[in-house]
């Protein structure tokens, strides 16, 4: 794990800042990982590496509601003690007036927590999820035991079911990705990583010989996928700004034109928001003779799936071009109480995967059998009340809202950078792991993101940026690492722009 106490570099009150724009130039202009210089290491790295492992989970500490600018207040020292590990304990033995929470009741407790997840809730910035949404209108249903077992097509004997609302929601997405509807095939999954899962299995299955092409920045979910499925993978290097190198690409599948290939196409990565191109990677599997019949694309699009359609002039990923399944988070974008997702794929796919199970009257095509009708209710639930136009609203908000933190950050001197197509915005790991966990950042080597969601607002963002800027003055600033870091490849010239705000010695001003 990464220690700013051993790797990181902190700027003394008394010692004068490191000219980050030199630094800054002796990097730019690093060929792309792919393009070899004598001596240096090949970036396409075999399965097996036990460095490969893909980008850190995205869970953030809680998931709740967050709509407003409000900061809520801290918990006190009493009230904190109330959810710890004693005081929440569950009695086992016959005398429950042992336990330390004896005189706490079940309700003071709940009570305190509710209060706690309001606070986290109010200061979630590192992860990609929704706080802003009302599901009241809901509640009612949660006294009933929906579970949509089996296909979603093909109904059970099990009659307390969710199946007509999970329909209408893969019925809304495949026309959102634009494939037929006599051609699909999709069901309602716990989370995107299950999506990833289910697409990459159905991808073994039609190419047990494929070999599984995806970039280091890739979701761990991916590798995971390959483990599970004993599949030979290969992890691609990527470009600074987070893409596939589509050379190394290129090269790696020149390698083994006898084999079909299986390409993980990612729709926004986990720490960058890059979006691979799809088109580019279409054009290089043409040009090295790859027939249709011989690849296949899964595109993991957990966040940014659901905001591509809706932005003018974006590339479009979508099945009328050749692509075999999509994967997206129903939690992030679209707001829910409970993590879930969409996998969306051809019909003629998961025929290779199709089981008859009897006691269920119905098949057996997903990787869950029992499957929460809870999370398909409120998908529609969310689609319904927000329609095509609130989608799009939510989309804009995040998008110009992610520039008004990437332009706050600069003017106040601190490192960013924020991708085309994407509301994640890269930052300088702050040194303070207190302000780190308060403001629930994820981080990765030297380098921090903030993923700007609906309940993200600007006067929270102004909050922000100048509790940073006070963490600068009072402790410093991180350095890079080394010249392949994180926090390097953000002064990379592939990202564009001349306007990178170089190290200032805040302290002193």
């Amino acid at each position: 794990m990464f220690s700013i106490a051993r790797t990181a570099t902190r700027v003394a009150r008394s010692q004068p800042v490191r000219s980050w724009s030199r630094f800054a130039s002796s990097i730019s202009d690093t060929p792309a990982e792919g393009d070899l210089e004598e001596g240096e290491v090949d970036p396409i790295k075999q399965y097996n590496d036990p460095n490969l492992s893909g980008t850190p989970s995205p869970w953030a500490v809680f998931d709740a509601w967050g709509a407003g600018d409000q900061i809520e207040a801290r918990l006190s020292d009493e009230e904190m003690k109330i959810l710890d590990k004693e005081a929440v304990a569950i009695p086992f033995a016959s005398d429950p007036s042992t336990l330390i929470s004896a005189d706490v009741s079940e309700t003071e407790i709940l009570e305190t927590y509710d209060k706690l997840l309001k606070r986290r809730s109010s200061v979630h910035f590192g992860y990609p999820y929704n706080l802003m949404y009302d599901h009241s209108e809901l509640h009612p249903f949660m006294k009933y035991s929906i579970n949509n077992l089996g296909d979603p097509f093909v109904t059970s004997n099990y009659g307390v079911h969710s199946r007509q609302f999970e329909v209408a929601v893969i019925d809304f997405f495949a026309n959102l990705w634009k494939i037929d509807k006599s051609d699909y095939w999709g069901y309602v999954t716990t989370c995107g990583t299950e999506g990833n899962l289910h697409g990459i299995l159905l991808a073994r299955e039609c190419h047990p010989d494929g070999i599984l092409y995806s970039s280091r920045e890739t979701h761990y979910s991916i590798f995971k996928a390959a483990r599970y499925y004993r599949m030979d993978a290969k992890s691609i290097g990527t470009l600074p700004m987070g893409e596939i190198d589509y050379d190394a690409l290129e090269k790696e599948l020149s390698k083994n034109l006898d084999r079909p290939a299986i390409i993980n196409v990612n729709i926004g990565t986990t720490v960058k928001g890059a979006v691979d191109d799809l088109d580019r990677i279409l054009r290089i599997l043409k040009s090295l003779g790859f027939t249709r019949d011989r690849f296949h694309i899964h595109c993991d699009g957990a966040l940014f799936a659901m905001m591509m359609p809706f932005i003018e002039y974006a590339p479009e990923v979508n099945f009328e071009k050749p692509i075999d399944s999509i994967a997206v988070s129903g939690h992030k974008m679209l707001g829910c109480p409970m993590p879930c997702g969409i996998a969306l794929t051809r019909k003629s796919h998961v025929k290779k995967v199709e089981q008859k199970i009897e006691y269920l009257n119905s098949v057996d095509t997903t990787i869950m059998g029992s499957r929460n009708g809870q999370a398909a209710l409120y998908l529609w639930y969310s689609l319904r009340k927000k329609g095509v136009e609130g989608i799009k609203e939510d989309v804009t908000h995040c998008l110009e809202t992610a520039a008004y933190l990437r332009d706050t950050l600069t003017s106040g001197g601190i490192t960013c950078r924020l991708n085309d197509l994407s509301s994640t915005v890269c930052l300088e790991r702050p040194v303070d792991e207190g302000f780190i966990k308060r403001w629930q950042l994820a981080c990765e080597d030297d380098i921090a993101h903030v993923v700007v969601m609906p309940n993200v607002t600007r006067e929270k963002i102004d909050v922000f940026v100048k509790e940073f800027q006070d963490v600068i003055k009072e402790q410093g600033r991180i350095l890079p690492t080394d010249k392949a870091s994180p926090l390097s490849k953000l002064m990379s010239s592939s990202w564009g722009g001349a306007d990178i705000a170089p190290v200032r010695d805040l302290k002193a001003e």
